[in-house]
Formats: structure tokens, sequence, C-alpha cells
């Protein structure tokens, strides 16, 4: 964990370096950490970009400024020349998660992949690191790709692969670098021939570690419906000659109509597929080693399967979205002796910053506050530009700079010109446009054209999104460090 910075230091987050003694290297969780070691020089770098019109609400006579200059400047968000709307990331609330969700995943000895679409921030994929994360989930290709420009060296992309350019990338990165684990779903033989034609054609020499996906439902997102449309794709994975299977996953999130007992159930499912899949020796057939001389892309010829391979190290079983998580943690509690150790692998992403809205209902943690609480760390910061009635007001934030996909954004707090702060009792949000959102207004509510208006928001992910950069903000407004996002 990274040292606490003097109040004269900017505690810049492309610098901080963990301190404190090694990971274990028998701990599988602190695998690919990067305890003791640098940060990539990518990460560092992004302290020098230089500062213009695109990174919103940042102060007018910054411009040209490096991320890094304007950081140790220290300036107060509320007097510091930064314009409304304005986005504010909690230093203190953000240190809170990352802290609570490493022991979390330590206490019941589980491995932890948080999901980087909820940020895709570098600087965040490498906090988690030190906050013991195995590696970063991610969704899509292009997230891929900005992983590895910043060096991470372990990705579980929680989605089906089928697209042949993405693949020929794949192929040559995992040619290139021998340290870099991937992992992906699959979930059809027409996905495994698709990517199996692909990395042929690619000339790839190390196969693909792939997980089967079962759906959690008849009406669920992706994933093998039932368990024998799983075995038909492990058995086109044994053919393919360029993939390896090392596990199942899914998404306990999509189980219809949700409770504990169904959830549970179906990750019941997961772990005895699993099972089944080890007692029939398919975690056997496949290999980490260089696939060999690659086929022509057109012929239907698969690599020689009687050439010794190497079977997987570890078998992977993984679910674990951000509101379920204790289910997964009791579950996979349970998983019996396999033939390999095994990789319980949790990917929950929304714990980083947490919301006032969708998460703050549905965390597990409500249903276990022994263990703690996740606090949500943004506020969005609005003005009021127009007060046109004593039943309403209008404030400088829309749908360009709010989530509102999930719930719309919740009116908190009233800031006045000379610094103070009242709760915005009487005051709520009932719509957004492109640029403004509608306040309604109780009786007697003193609320004036000029006032500041923080907002609580709900769904981290379609928060993120909306701000290539972001403030870092202490606690008394002091903005320590700024968040590069990479949508």
């Amino acid at each position: 964990m990274a040292a606490e910075k003097s109040a004269e230091q900017p505690a810049t987050l492309s610098a901080e370096q963990p301190d404190g003694p090694a990971a274990d290297p028998s701990d599988s969780r602190s695998e690919g950490r990067p305890a003791g070691q640098a940060a990539p020089e990518a990460v560092a770098r992004l302290a020098e970009e230089r500062i213009d019109a695109r990174f919103k609400a940042l102060p007018p006579d910054t411009d040209g400024l490096c991320v890094g200059e304007l950081a140790a400047q220290r300036r107060n968000l509320f007097t510091g020349g930064f314009t409304t709307p304005v986005l504010a990331l909690s230093a203190e609330r953000l240190e809170h998660n990352l802290t609570l969700m490493e022991q979390y995943a330590a206490r019941h000895a589980l491995t932890f992949a948080p999901h980087g679409k909820t940020s895709m921030a570098p600087q965040l994929f490498w906090r988690q690191l030190e906050h013991g994360a195995w590696g970063i989930t991610l969704a899509v290709p292009h997230q891929v790709r900005v992983a590895r420009a910043f060096g991470i060296r372990r990705i579980f992309l929680a989605n089906e692969l089928v697209d042949a350019a993405a693949l020929r990338w794949l192929a040559a990165e995992l040619d290139a670098d021998a340290d870099f684990r991937f992992v992906c779903y699959v979930d059809s033989v027409r996905g495994v021939q698709l990517m199996d034609a692909a990395l042929r054609a690619a000339g790839a020499r190390r196969r693909v570690d792939v997980v089967v996906e079962l759906a959690a439902g008849a009406g669920a997102r992706t994933g093998a419906r039932t368990e024998a449309d799983c075995a038909t794709v492990a058995d086109a994975v044994a053919a393919s000659g360029t993939l390896r299977l090392v596990g199942v996953a899914g998404y306990e999130g999509e189980v219809p109509e949700p409770t504990p007992e169904r959830v549970r159930t179906w990750l019941r499912r997961l772990v005895a597929l699993a099972a089944e899949f080890d007692a029939a020796g398919r975690f056997g057939a496949g290999a980490a080693a260089p696939v060999g001389q690659a086929t022509p892309a057109d012929s239907a010829t698969p690599v020689d399967q009687a050439t010794p391979v190497d079977p997987p190290a570890e078998i992977v079983i993984s679910a674990g979205g951000s509101a379920w998580f204790d289910a997964v943690a009791d579950v996979f509690a349970e998983i019996p002796d396999l033939s390999l150790p095994v990789l319980k692998l949790l990917r929950s992403g929304a714990y980083v910053s947490h919301d006032d809205g969708h998460y703050r209902h549905l965390t597990p943690f409500n249903r276990v506050p022994d263990e703690g609480a996740l606090h949500p760390a943004f506020r969005l910061w609005a003005q009021v530009v127009s007060r046109p009635s004593p039943e309403q007001a209008f404030i400088n934030a829309g749908k360009r700079d709010a989530a509102y996909d999930l719930d719309l954004p919740e009116v908190q707090v009233i800031r006045r010109g000379d610094g103070t702060e009242v709760p915005a009792t009487g005051v709520t949000l009932h719509a957004l446009s492109d640029q403004h959102g509608w306040l309604r207004t109780g009786p007697g509510v003193d609320l004036q054209v000029g006032d500041w208006v923080g907002l609580g928001l709900s769904h981290p992910c379609t928060s993120f999104d909306k701000w290539q950069l972001i403030p870092l903000v202490a606690a008394d407004g002091t903005v320590t460090d700024y968040v590069r996002t990479y949508f």
C-alpha cells in the first residue's frame, strides 16, 4: 500500500508505488501484483499529458500545464478556478473501498480480478493491483489493448471473443510476452471455430486459455444454456488445437428473478460443472506450450493432438459481479478438491467508487454488515443558473455529465458562495436535459442562482465514462491528483 504523502507533496496516483514486504510467492492472490515494483513508465507519463480544452471543468488558466504540474499546485476544488459542472472523486473514500475489498477477498480466500470496465482508468487498475488484485477483468478488445498499453500482465476477458482482427492482435501480444496471461469466455461451437480459424491464420504460437461460460438462465445474456451444451463447447475447444480449456465461468447477476437461494443454486451448478469437467479429464487437453507449426488458414487439419501437451497449472472457476459476491464467497468456499489447484476468481468492479443509488441498494454488504461497508466516492458539483419560480430551479449539469441510465442523480448538499454547506432538504432532481438538471424545490427552500449543488450519482460505469480527467479530492477540497480514463 502506498505511504501517506505530506501536504507539501503532490499525491499523484501515477507516481504511487507500493511499500512494505514483497508478496508471498506461494499466495496465488499475490501473483501479478506489483509489490515493490514500479508501475509501468506509461502510467508515470500520464502526469506529463498537457491540459487543454478536451478536459471538462479544469481551470481555464491551466491550459498548457502538465497534469502533474497542476496536481502539484494542490488547488481547491471550490476556490481554485474549476468550472461547473465538475465531477469529484473522494481520495479518502476511494482508498477505503480499495482496502475493504482487498480485505474481503483475502478473508474469503478469493482471487480478485476487479472489472476494469467500470473506470477504464489505468491509474486505478494499478491501485487495485497494489491492493492485492491478481489481474484485471475487461469486456471488449479495446479495453484489453488499453490495459496492455499500461502494463497489465493478467487479463480476464468476461466475454466471448470472435473478432478476427482482435484475435490477430492477441496472438501477437501473447507470442511477444511470455508473462502475459489472458483468459476469455467461449459459449458456442461456432465461436470456437471462429477463434481457431483466426488464430491459425495469425500463425499463433501460444494457445489461448478459455473458460466455458454457463448461462445463468434460459433468458439470460450470453453463455451455453445447459451443461450438455457446455460439454459440446468443451469438446470443440479440445479439438481446436489453438485453444486450451482452463475452467468455467458465468455471471450470477443474470439469474432470473434473483434471490439469495436462486443465485446460490446457479453457482452450485457452475461448481458442479467444473467438477464434472475435471472428472472427465477435460482440463488435461490443450497446452500452454507453443502450439507448433500452425496449419494454413484454409486447412481443416487440426494441430496434431497426439503431440505431448501440458495441462493448465490450475482450474479457473469465476463469477461475481457487484451485487452477489457474498453468495459467490459462500458457494466457492464449498468447492471440493479437484485434480489441480482452483483459482476462485471474483470480478466485482463497481466497488471502486461505489454509488449513491443502484449499488447502494444492491451491495452485498447490506446483507453482511459485519464485513464492512462501501462508501460512495463520487460527487458531481453543478451550479444553479436559473431560479424562474419558487418551485423550480435549473443547474448546469445534464445527461452529458451525470449517469442517468439506472437512477437520476440525488441532490445532497447546497454550497453557498461563502463556502458554507447545508443539506439539500426539500430539493429533488426530477429530469435531465442534455446540459441542464431540473430541480423541484419545496416551500421555503433557500436556493439561489450561483449556489453550487452537490449530487450523488447512481451506476459508476456510466459516471466514469463521461469524464476524461477526474479530480481526486481530499476531504478539505484539495485536489491531489487527476484520474485519466480511456473509454
